[in-house]
């Protein structure tokens, strides 16, 4: 068993957790204001990438752009990861390679901190593909706390289908999904929410870079 083989319903029961839908879960984030070079980036890729309509085509020049660009927007402070095996733990199913981490640490060589899973949604069903990103954010808290990370009480997924995302965040034993969508058009706010998950006690990330 490996991540993508969870559902949500699986995923909750295996590892007795409580789901928490939340509208607007992030909503008093504040938004991080993209590069020109990402909004030339996506006006160029993502009609490319919709007429492929295919999962690498969206990872490749829709998200992948944005997950670089906020790693830009914090100063290079943070390690990004693409489809690097993350097994924590195999005979629970936390197995696998996970689409996307996103680490407190800067290092790309070797993954330390990772604290946001990122998943893409299979032929764009947003709602599939929750209990893998689920699986993966129970992957992350334990690889945490095997790694003595204080950090690793609350940690965040989102997934994605490139133009749509959603958030989640795991604190103790809920997991709480925001049942709020986000759009490329809110790539201002996609940008905020990932950063906020990142470094939780900026206030005003636009304010600082």
């Amino acid at each position: 068993m490996t991540y993508r083989d969870f559902d949500l319903k699986t995923v909750t029961k295996k590892f007795a957790l409580t789901i928490g839908d939340r509208i607007n879960l992030f909503s008093t984030v504040p938004e991080l204001e993209p590069s020109p070079l990402l909004v030339e980036i996506l006006k160029e890729n993502v009609p490319i990438a919709l007429s492929s309509n295919t999962d690498k085509s969206r990872s490749s020049m829709i998200t992948a752009p944005i997950l670089i660009e906020l790693r830009k927007l914090l100063n290079h402070q943070i390690g990004l990861f693409c489809g690097i095996d993350f097994t924590v733990d195999a005979e629970k199913g936390l197995a696998g390679n996970c689409d996307f981490l996103i680490s407190r640490s800067s290092h790309l060589l070797m993954l330390t901190a990772p604290v946001v899973a990122i998943v893409e949604a299979q032929n764009e069903d947003i709602n599939a593909s929750l209990g893998p990103c689920v699986a993966g954010m129970l992957g992350v808290r334990i690889f945490n706390e095997c790694e003595g990370n204080p950090n690793a009480t609350i940690t965040y997924g989102a997934v994605t289908s490139g133009q749509t995302w959603r958030f989640l965040r795991l604190k103790e034993q809920v997991i709480e999904i925001d049942l709020t969508e986000y759009y490329l058009i809110d790539v201002n706010k996609i940008l905020g929410i990932l950063a906020s998950a990142i470094q939780p006690e900026i206030s005003n990330l636009k304010s600082q870079i």
